[in-house]
């Protein structure tokens, strides 16, 4: 029944995308399928984006969190709020940046704005190394999701196979707009499923109510609801808890996707408003964090102890077979929405940014084709990561924030400080990610700076160094300079925008 359950749920989904992507398709081939023609009105870029507030990591790593720590999931709340009240600042000034460019991806930014193609190619392999990092996450919970949904009868990197198979079926039907309509329906799913778990988790595991949880939490486990959580030897404290919520949300919107979503957006207005009212599915994760909680309660031992699992196993084992057909079909959408655009992503930027600046007169038909030939490749590293990995979706968040992280200064930068030039850019990366992967580099910032996200310490010595190396080098064109600093005032729609570039 559960997997009848999961294929309803799939195929009816993918079927309404793929009608959905054809009937609103506009535009040139890689433009419509990378941003939607530029034209998502306000609804719809709500889904798109929201999209990666329910992923995964959310519903499958916070809990698993939650049930192996406590409090440190409290994370998620402060992450998605403070990601939001940045996003209201920087999207409109990207979309500002697309349309005036005509550009498709985060490397075209970094070559318009500073200059240098080269700086384009550098920035493009970064972003694509930190999207199939991030496909990881999707690819690790999909995995687990077949597992369930298959009883457990095929092994965990069969499992992981699969579910890079299906992501590839996905993404090779669904652009931009079909990732959008599978994106609303998961969210709406998800809501249901939320819903209904917590409206019931209370009488699985013998509470009375809803906050009797926390209660019965706190006697078994003491400290489970402050920091550092359940294990006072964890260094997840307060200290932790701050820098890793500022080190994700001044990276989170410098991922290739969230860049090319806000390409897509018809309106800055679109943007703003829903900058504005998202943070409210944070809440959301109140309710995930209870979930990861009754499992604890309910002495869930996912196999292997891996905590990513801990709510599967926790729905397999005291839910009827629908419920949990329901969980993993809505599970399987949370993977591969996301996944489909972070796959989408990195096909793009590759065509473009690596492609592209070595073979100029690429077709349109051939850049599509060679974008979605693409992603298979990078399906494959990210199944190959899936299955050598050993940690928990919350680390493997941190790995993919760390490394984009690197080009947050550029980023900033490029929108604040016109004497920010591409050879300050590139000290940056290569003085922040010293400090991110030396060998040395852990066990220091481990001694200097306990606690601290070192993605955090990384990102600072890269600004540091980007304004020194900048002031000493020959600032960047001054028509470079006017497209990153273009004026909130300036909305210019596309049949203007390339006249004032070329100006």
């Amino acid at each position: 029944m559960k997997l009848s359950i999961v294929l309803i749920i799939l195929l009816s989904t993918v079927v309404g995308a793929i009608c959905y992507g054809r009937r609103t398709r506009r535009g040139p081939a890689l433009a419509e399928w990378a941003v939607g023609g530029r034209s998502l009105g306000t609804l719809i870029f709500w889904f798109i984006n929201a999209g990666e507030v329910y992923t995964t990591f959310a519903v499958l790593g916070i809990s698993g969190y939650a049930w192996a720590l406590g409090a440190p999931a409290y994370l998620a709340f402060c992450s998605v709020s403070l990601s939001y009240a940045v996003g209201y600042w920087l999207m409109p000034k990207i979309w500002r940046a697309g349309r005036l460019g005509r550009l498709v991806t985060q490397a075209d930014y970094f070559a318009s704005r500073y200059d240098a193609r080269w700086l384009g190619v550098l920035t493009g392999l970064i972003g694509i190394a930190s999207l199939i990092v991030y496909v990881e996450i999707q690819m690790v919970g999909l995995g687990l999701i077949v597992q369930l949904a298959l009883g457990g009868v095929i092994s965990t990197a069969a499992s992981i196979v699969v579910a890079g198979l299906l992501m590839i079926a996905f993404v090779f039907v669904a652009g931009l707009r079909s990732a959008a309509f599978a994106a609303g329906v998961k969210d709406v799913l998800m809501v249901v499923v939320v819903v209904l778990l917590s409206a019931t988790v209370a009488s699985k595991v013998g509470a009375a109510s809803l906050l009797d949880l926390f209660g019965m939490a706190e006697a078994r486990h003491p400290g489970i609801g402050k920091f550092p959580g359940i294990d006072p030897a964890s260094p997840t404290t307060a200290i932790w808890l701050m820098t890793s919520a500022i080190n994700l949300a001044l990276g989170n919107w410098v991922f290739p996707h969230l860049f090319q979503i806000s390409y897509s957006a018809h309106t800055a207005t679109a943007i703003r408003r829903n900058a504005i009212w998202q943070p409210l599915y944070s809440l959301a994760y109140f309710f995930i964090i209870l979930l990861g909680i009754g499992a604890l309660l309910a002495n869930t031992q996912p196999p292997g102890g891996n905590l990513n699992g801990a709510l599967l196993q926790f729905v397999s084992e005291r839910y009827p077979a629908w419920m949990v057909g329901l969980v993993a079909g809505t599970g399987s959408l949370l993977a591969l929405a996301p996944g489909a655009l972070l796959l989408l992503t990195a096909g793009s930027v590759f065509t473009r940014n690596i492609v592209q600046p070595f073979r100029p007169n690429l077709s349109e038909r051939t850049a599509l084709i060679l974008s979605r030939g693409s992603l298979i490749a990078f399906t494959a590293c990210a199944v190959y990561l899936s299955i050598s990995q050993k940690g928990s979706l919350v680390s493997i968040l941190f790995a993919a924030y760390s490394a984009i992280g690197m080009l947050a200064p550029a980023v900033f930068f490029g929108f604040l400080w016109k004497r920010t030039t591409a050879v300050g850019v590139l000290a940056g990366l290569i003085t922040g990610f010293t400090a991110l992967l030396a060998p040395f580099a852990a066990h220091y910032w481990a001694a200097v700076l306990p606690q601290w996200e070192p993605g955090l310490i990384a990102m600072a010595i890269n600004a540091c160094t980007v304004i020194a190396v900048s002031l000493v080098t020959p600032a960047p064109s001054p028509n470079a300079v006017s497209f990153g600093l273009l004026k909130a005032s300036e909305t210019l729609m596309p049949a203007a925008s390339g006249r004032k570039l070329n100006a």
